[in-house]
Parts: structure tokens; C-alpha cells; sequence
């Protein structure tokens, strides 16, 4: 019986030791990686530094380990891989980003040339075309991976995947297997801690951006519901239609569901529903009050730009907003007076760190509220040149409140994709070669990479 016992005890131990014994020897001095481009995707999988075994004289181990750890530590999608001179260079961004299936920015060391990509979600085209040619001249491949890096991640979007919090243990030396599991052990948690107070952190910045939009948003719906008291419409009273009662729970609905989206707005990006619902229910207000009075029916137009409490607007006018150009805006019979008489418009002002400022010189948890109430790609247009606009078309804004002015939906850096990516986004082949160190320009999506 015993020996029976010890006998399975044995067997148990024999295929978690083995494994152990594999990954270790997989990392010791001398052995040989596989260079298959899966290989690679798999390794950059469980960390975002990964060097070719036959590019080891580009980029020392320690060194490697420092760029991956300033990364995950700063919880950002930045994929890097170093690769010997020889690999194969046809469709070698789109076929990493399939194998990856990670959203994110990835940069890859080719012998002495580097070149780099990104999903749109993370990173503008331009943006990454910047990056790469900012350090084409930045010397050893320590130098030019680490410039590229720390520049990437004051400008990429989105969060780490969530696979970079489990520990390979790539790095321990053959020995001591109770030793290797605490190491493993303490290393997987010390590296979960970090993505987890970064995620902390960045859900406690969408908190505060939520506070602050909630309070202009119950200004919106307020002067909505007051809007509904003064027009004082009873579904009874002598000439009320059919058509006036339909215009008139169609705002009393929109009321109601804008009041109900907002208590159950838990990110910035929930408040466009709210704000769409304010729109129609204004409009349909509008409406009411047109057939009311006898009066031509109201043009479907988007809300005053000024300020959306304003009500639906009647005209476009020319505006030129500070140090900026001129644009046509949709505004209000108020503000198209004030404007041709030549005075200021009355404008929408919001609370700000630095006091009171006009909504699209405040941070850019306002743009899903904008984006509620200007969509269908009118918005870009309106806020060229001010700082919403700035930041609502650079790659933070799109992965962390959406992309497309209020339109909120693909998969933010981080995200497990798959396949389903653009496949534009990451060109098609070395097409122009890379002499000099530059091969596709890092955004040249129609050659190069």
C-alpha cells in the first residue's frame, strides 16, 4: 500500500517538474528559440519585449527586461520585437498583428533598420510615422528601442493586455525548483499589482471625468424639464391634435430616458446616449410649439453650438474662435443676431481647473457629451483648431472615450481581437526594402511593411 502511494506521488510530481525543467532550459544559455513568426507572437503574448535568439548581440537580456518592465508599468498596448537581419520580411507586420491578435503599437528592431505599426484604435498613422522617424538616427538598438518607446507611451491609447500580468519565468536560472516556483509566484503577483493599480487608476480618472460631466448633464436635463413646464401644454386643452400629443410624449419620454441613462452612466462615454436624448426630445419640444402656434414646422438641424440648451438651431453662421479659423456653425435666431451685430455669442461654459472655460476648451470627457449631441461626422468639423478637437483626434482619446466623435464602439489597445483588425493598418510587405535603416517610413501604409 505504501509503495503503491509513493509510487503515484511520484508520477504526480514527474509532469510538473518536467514542464518546469522545459520552460527553464528554454531560457538557459544556449538554447535555441524557435524564430517562427507564431513563436514570436506567443512570446510578445506574455511579454512586450521579445529578442530573437539569433538577434541576442542587438539587445542584452537586462537591457530587454528594463524596456519590458517601463511597458507593463506603464500599462500601455507597445509590442516590441528584435529580429536578426535575415528573417522574412513579406507581410511581416499584418502577419504578426494576426498571430498576436492583440490591439496595440508594434515596433520591430530588423537588423539595424526599425519600423513600426499601430491599430488606429491606439494610434493615428501619422502619429506612428512620427514615432519611427524620431528615432531612425538614435544609434544602437538600445538607444533607438528606448526613445521609441518612451515616446510611444506618452502618445499610444488603451490599456496592457491582461496576459502580460502572468509571469514566465523565462529569466530563472536552472536550480532549485521550491526557489523557482517563489520567484515565479512573487513575480506574477508583483507584475498583476502593477496592472492592477494602473487599471485602478485609470477607472478612478474616468470616475472624476464622470463627476464632472454628470453635473453639466443634470444642467442639461434640468433646463429641459423647465423648458417642458413653460410650454405648458395640456393633451386636453381646446386644438390640441393628435400630432401635437405625439410631439409632446415624444419629449416627455425623452425626459424620462435621459433622466434613466444618466443614473446608469457608470464612464464618460455613457453620457452621449444622454445627451442624444435631450436633443430629440428638444426638437420634438420644437415641434410642438410650431403647431401650436400655426406656425412652418421646424428643420431637422443639429442643436445651437454654443450652448445645446439653446435649442435647435436655425442657420449656419461664420465663426472664428480665438487664435483659430474660420468655420460654419449651426446656431439659435439669438446667437445668429448677436453674431451679425458683431457681438460674442452666448457660450456654453464649464467648470475647469483653470475656472471657467467654454466646453470645448475643457478635457476630453466633454466630447462623448458634444458627440451626443453634434454626431454623424459633424463634429470634427465644428472643433478644428480648439482643444477638444486636439485631443478628441489623438489615439488616448479614441481608446480610452471612443473614436469617430461619439462613436464608441471597436476594441480599445489591449483587447483581444484576434483577426478582426484593419488590415491597412499594418501595410503589405517590405515593399521599398529598408536601406539606410528606414524601410516603409512607419505609417507609409501603401509600401514598406
Amino acid at each position: 500500500m505504501k509503495a503503491a502511494l509513493t509510487r503515484t506521488l511520484v508520477r504526480l510530481l514527474i509532469v510538473p517538474v518536467a514542464a518546469v525543467l522545459a520552460v527553464l532550459m528554454a531560457g538557459a544559455p544556449g538554447a535555441h528559440a524557435a524564430t517562427d513568426l507564431s513563436k514570436v507572437a506567443q512570446e510578445l503574448r506574455q511579454s512586450p519585449v521579445y529578442v530573437d535568439p539569433a538577434a541576442s548581440d542587438q539587445l542584452a537580456a537586462s537591457d530587454a527586461e528594463a524596456l519590458a518592465a517601463k511597458i507593463k508599468d506603464a500599462d500601455k498596448p507597445v509590442f516590441v520585437a528584435v529580429l536578426p537581419a535575415g528573417y522574412p520580411t513579406q507581410d511581416l507586420f499584418r502577419n504578426l498583428r494576426t498571430e498576436t491578435g492583440i490591439t496595440g503599437l508594434y515596433g520591430i528592431r530588423l537588423g539595424d533598420a526599425f519600423d513600426a505599426r499601430a491599430d488606429s484604435a491606439v494610434m493615428s498613422r501619422q502619429s506612428v510615422s512620427n514615432l519611427v522617424k524620431a528615432v531612425q538616427g538614435a544609434g544602437d538598438a538600445k538607444a533607438q528601442l528606448n526613445d521609441f518607446v518612451d515616446d510611444a507611451l506618452r502618445n499610444v491609447g488603451g490599456s496592457a493586455p491582461s496576459s502580460w500580468s502572468d509571469g514566465s519565468g523565462r529569466d530563472v536560472p536552472v536550480g532549485g525548483l521550491v526557489t523557482f516556483g517563489v520567484l515565479v509566484a512573487a513575480g506574477g503577483a508583483g507584475a498583476y499589482a502593477v496592472v492592477r493599480r494602473n487599471r485602478r487608476r485609470h477607472e478612478e480618472e474616468q470616475r472624476a471625468a464622470l463627476a464632472k460631466l454628470r453635473v453639466v448633464v443634470d444642467e442639461d436635463i434640468t433646463a429641459f424639464g423647465e423648458e417642458l413646464d413653460r410650454l405648458d401644454f395640456h393633451p386636453g386643452e381646446p386644438g390640441a391634435d393628435d400630432a401635437m400629443r405625439a410631439d409632446y410624449e415624444r419629449a416627455l419620454d425623452a425626459y424620462e430616458q435621459a433622466k434613466s441613462l444618466m443614473d446608469a452612466a457608470t464612464r464618460p462615454e455613457d453620457v452621449k446616449a444622454v445627451t442624444e436624448a435631450v436633443e430629440d426630445g428638444r426638437f420634438s419640444l420644437a415641434t410642438l410649439a410650431a403647431r401650436r402656434a400655426g406656425g412652418p414646422l421646424p428643420e431637422r438641424r443639429p442643436p445651437c453650438f454654443f450652448d445645446p440648451r439653446h435649442g435647435p438651431s436655425v442657420a449656419d453662421a461664420s465663426w472664428t474662435p480665438p487664435a483659430g479659423t474660420e468655420r460654419e456653425v449651426p446656431v439659435c435666431a439669438a446667437d445668429r443676431t448677436r453674431l451679425a451685430e458683431g457681438r460674442d455669442p452666448v457660450i456654453r461654459e464649464v467648470d475647469t481647473e483653470h475656472g471657467r472655460r467654454p466646453y470645448w476648451e475643457a478635457g476630453p470627457a466633454y466630447g462623448p457629451w458634444a458627440g451626443g449631441y453634434f454626431g454623424g461626422g459633424l463634429l470634427p468639423g465644428l472643433l478644428v483648431g480648439t482643444l477638444l478637437g486636439s485631443m478628441m483626434a489623438g489615439p488616448a482619446y479614441a481608446a480610452d472615450y471612443g473614436s469617430g466623435y461619439g462613436d464608441f464602439g471597436g476594441y480599445d489597445g489591449g483587447d483581444i481581437s484576434g483577426g478582426d483588425f484593419d488590415a491597412g493598418d499594418f501595410g503589405g510587405g517590405f515593399g521599398g526594402g529598408f536601406g539606410g535603416g528606414d524601410f516603409g517610413g512607419g505609417g507609409d501604409f501603401g509600401g514598406g511593411f
